[in-house]
């Protein structure tokens, strides 16, 4: 039966759940705060990484922001704060860093990933999108001897799920790489990643969907929320009341505002990432994470990214220009021949990831409104989750089987 279904939310996750809740005949609107140009669905790695099997809430993070919490170029940067939601996120988060959780986490997380980049290659044959779309694997590049032993237990890790990674060595990286000069000792190749260009995916999905039929409304940010009955009625920005069947959330970082509006206290923080662009020919080959450093590389239509940092200090969009020198500090300690400009610097831009506590998305629904499907907090995984979630939802929406099982997800689990 046709539903007609609004979607807070035009990032990456949003588009997704729209183009396949209109694929199943639903009259699909959706909405956002912003002019859906910007934030994290454009500036992230583009990566569709199974490879990336453990959750962020893994053993000894949290010592490591303790450490990291005085220095504001540190891969992961957790700032002090007094409030109350912070500080429920924190406790929580602390206690998901063990192995008993990573150990459950770790198949949830990659049966999502590996349906999303299945679905991501399947829209791109059935619309004919012709944005980058490239399965060359993922290197994970090492400089001492301890990463690359904790890369190897990772891979071993993976390889018992079904995925396909190799250990590479200095004259495997010379056959891979034979372009670039690289300041590294080894790492591992995961085979079964693939990479994108971001801005040419959400361009092309936003063009499709105005074509069949999905209406979008920009720069609407949701004031209020008429509920009766526990359902949603409507939903009330500054210029409309929109009324519907079924409301998807998929604010991203603000989706825990929105939730808290229907009584709904999703534990969310906003972890900020850094993007620098440079449209100079570097070389580079092979998407990389630079494993010491947490910076990712990616050669896209056009010009390479460098990105990185988990930044957990609230929502803004401020450039931390401390954290964008480190990525291309970072840059160039694995490349030695290549190095950011200025320039390239000063046009760097971020984007807000919602991080949920457990390192777990939050898909389905709350007891506590049932025609609201939730669909936020994949952190790091957004991109590499995003097709996977949407296909997800829209079964959900549509009361059809599952194509996996979202327990797990569940928005309503205790930390």
């Amino acid at each position: 039966m046709s539903k007609q279904v609004i979607v807070i939310g035009g990032g990456i996750i949003g588009l997704s759940c729209a183009y396949y809740l209109q694929k199943e005949g639903h009259e699909v609107t959706i909405i956002d705060q912003s002019n859906m140009d910007a934030g994290a669905s454009y500036v992230n790695a583009g990566y569709l990484s199974p490879s990336h099997i453990i959750p962020l809430s893994a053993p000894g993070v949290m010592l490591k922001g303790f450490k990291w919490m005085f220095n504001s170029a540190s891969p992961l940067y957790i700032k002090p704060r007094l409030d109350p939601d912070f500080l429920k996120w924190t406790y929580a988060f602390n206690k998901s860093c063990n192995s008993n959780h990573v150990k459950k986490a770790i198949p949830m997380i990659r049966d999502l990933a590996v349906l999303s980049q299945e679905l991501y290659a399947d829209i791109r044959q059935q619309e004919q999108f012709t944005s980058q779309y490239r399965k060359d694997g993922i290197l994970m590049l090492c400089q001492t001897e301890k990463s690359l032993e904790e890369e190897l237990k990772t891979a071993h890790l993976a390889i018992d799920e079904g995925l396909e990674v190799t250990e590479v060595t200095l004259a495997d990286l010379k056959v891979l790489e034979p372009n670039v000069t690289l300041n590294v000792i080894g790492g591992t190749h995961f085979k079964c990643d693939a990479h994108t260009t971001p801005n040419e995916f959400m361009t092309e999905m936003k063009a499709y969907l105005k074509l069949k039929g999905v209406l979008f409304y920009a720069n609407e940010k949701v004031e209020d929320v008429e509920v009766s009955n526990q359902k949603i009625i409507a939903l009330i920005t500054k210029s409309h009341r929109f009324t519907a069947d079924e409301f998807v959330l998929a604010a991203g970082s603000w989706s825990a505002l929105l939730s808290k509006k229907l009584g709904i206290n999703l534990l969310l923080q906003a972890g900020k990432g850094y993007r620098i662009n440079t449209e100079r020919p570097t070389g580079i080959k092979m998407p990389a994470i630079l494993t010491e450093s947490k910076v990712a590389v990616t050669p896209m239509n056009g010009f390479t990214r460098f990105g990185g940092t988990m930044e957990i200090a609230g929502i803004n969009d401020t450039i931390n220009k401390t954290r964008v020198d480190a990525i291309a500090r970072a840059a160039t300690k694995y490349y030695p021949e290549i190095s950011l400009t200025e320039d390239e610097k000063d046009a760097a831009a971020s984007g807000l990831r919602p991080v949920s506590p457990d390192g777990l998305a939050y898909i389905g629904k709350s007891l506590k409104c049932p025609n609201l499907t939730i669909a936020a907090g994949h952190a790091m995984m957004g991109w590499s989750m995003a097709t996977g979630t949407g296909k997800l939802v829209s079964e959900l929406i549509s009361d059809k089987t599952l194509s996996m099982d979202i327990s797990q997800f569940s928005p309503d689990r205790k930390f």
